[in-house]
């Protein structure tokens, strides 16, 4: 019995950290991460970013890509929140993992970092290819840009880019202003049109072209100008997020410290934007900024605070719902103006802008409409950089009973006032005709 009582104890001891540091709904910032690497140098040679999230209260396991003893479940539950893929060359994955368990990752609502290079392997360009991008076919092509490449004493085939080119967006990249130039050097890849969840959150400059530097061009290359992207991150449907980069070498310790000037610019900056632009897109690719919940869904006809079971038509009633916004410590509330209710059935009868009170609150009030049936009242909101809020609450919507209806009714006048002439020249009728000689 005693022997028994201490393998329980082992076990609670080892389970107790992971349960600890899994993702939570109510607190969705990812705690877990499974990294990937093709050797152990990336893990020094990248170490300001991993230290950075570490220091953000990540817990990192870092494997080599083709460990035997790599699976990202275990009796059906996901050992990790998260999935960074620094492993460009990995023709395949060790252990149980796979294209399809990678793919699975993701569809269950978890968060994925990809990061290539010019020798991307068959298997990192099919994970990007299924999450709407498609690398350059040419393994041996780079991003050359002859007008926006970082100025450098060894880079004399303008493959080392230096691009200010990003996304307009402070969910994604912070509200703090990038004023650096970040330094690329990798492969280009294109978003897919089909595929509307892709962004390019930093792309290439109008002269960019996609080549091998190393092969005089005979024909028009593939991939031109700002229809390359650089980096790229995709918001699931789930609200799971990837991240897509060309280069590796974007993470990595030398190119965070190194100084950048661009061509053209007279402008020297001691140190280039790299760390600054990955680490705020790392907080949004790991939902410490733009991961909203709604909570408290109520509604109740005007005057009363009980929710009703069902609705009459033309009942003025209150609906309000509570919207936050996670900071990556503490749930804050959210402030737009640009959140709306539908009152849906089919289509909507009614469509309102919801009022804040800056503090989380939203609401409106509005009548009901004089259709009866099954009604739904619905918050769909899918802004830039937020995870999406789709909201629905049924509720049943009956006519005016047989006793509910005025006495009355002011638009039946005409045929009261006719009633009455009728019945008044009968009386005069009457009257004239049996007392007329």
């Amino acid at each position: 019995m005693a022997m028994k009582l201490s393998i329980f104890v082992a076990l609670i001891a080892l389970l107790l950290p992971l349960l600890s540091t899994a993702f939570s709904p109510e607190a969705p910032t990812d705690r877990r991460i499974l990294v990937l690497l093709d050797d152990q140098s990336i893990k020094s040679s990248h170490s300001i970013f991993f230290k950075s999230l570490q220091s953000r209260g990540y817990d990192l396991d870092f494997r080599l890509a083709d460990d035997p003893k790599i699976a990202l479940q275990r009796y059906g539950q996901y050992l990790y929140d998260g999935l960074i893929l620094f492993s460009p060359h990995a023709k395949r994955f060790g252990g149980s993992l796979d294209l399809a368990g990678v793919l699975e990752f993701v569809d269950s609502g978890r968060d994925l970092v990809i990061a290539a290079n010019g020798a991307a392997s068959d298997l990192v360009r099919d994970i990007a290819t299924e999450c709407g991008v498609d690398f350059d076919v040419d393994s041996a092509a780079m991003v050359i840009d002859h007008t926006s490449y970082a100025v450098s004493k060894t880079d004399g085939d303008h493959t080392l880019i230096a691009s200010d080119e990003f996304i307009q967006s402070d969910v994604i990249l912070g509200s703090e202003k990038i004023e650096a130039p970040v330094i690329f050097r990798g492969i280009a890849h294109s978003l897919n049109p089909v595929n509307s969840l892709v962004l390019k959150v930093l792309s290439a400059s109008p002269s960019a072209y996609s080549a091998n530097p190393e092969v005089k061009l005979s024909s028009p290359p593939s991939m031109t100008g700002s229809s390359i992207s650089l980096v790229s991150v995709v918001q699931a449907r789930n609200n799971a997020r990837i991240l897509i980069s060309g280069s590796l070498d974007l993470f990595s310790d030398r190119l965070f410290g190194s100084g950048v000037q661009k061509a053209g610019s007279e402008t020297i900056f001691e140190k280039s934007g790299n760390e600054q632009f990955v680490t705020e897109l790392s907080k949004w690719v790991f939902h410490e900024r733009g991961h909203l919940k709604a909570v408290s869904i109520q509604h109740h006809k005007v005057g009363e605070v009980v929710e009703p079971a069902m609705y009459r038509i033309k009942d003025d009633l209150e609906f309000s719902v509570e919207i936050y916004e996670w900071s990556g410590k503490s749930w804050e509330p959210y402030v737009s103006d640009d959140v709306q209710v539908q009152f849906y059935m089919m289509s909507p009868y009614v469509l309102k802008t919801l009022s804040t009170n800056q503090k989380g609150l939203y609401s409106t009030s509005f009548k009901v409409p004089d259709v009866y049936g099954v009604f739904q009242f619905k918050v769909e909101y899918h802004r830039l950089g937020y995870t999406g809020l789709s909201l629905s609450k049924q509720i049943p919507v009956r006519p005016f009973r047989h006793n509910e209806y005025e006495r009355f009714i002011t638009t039946a006048f005409p045929y009261y006032g006719g009633s009455f002439s009728m019945m008044a020249g009968f009386f005069v009728f009457t009257i004239v005709y049996l007392y007329n000689k």
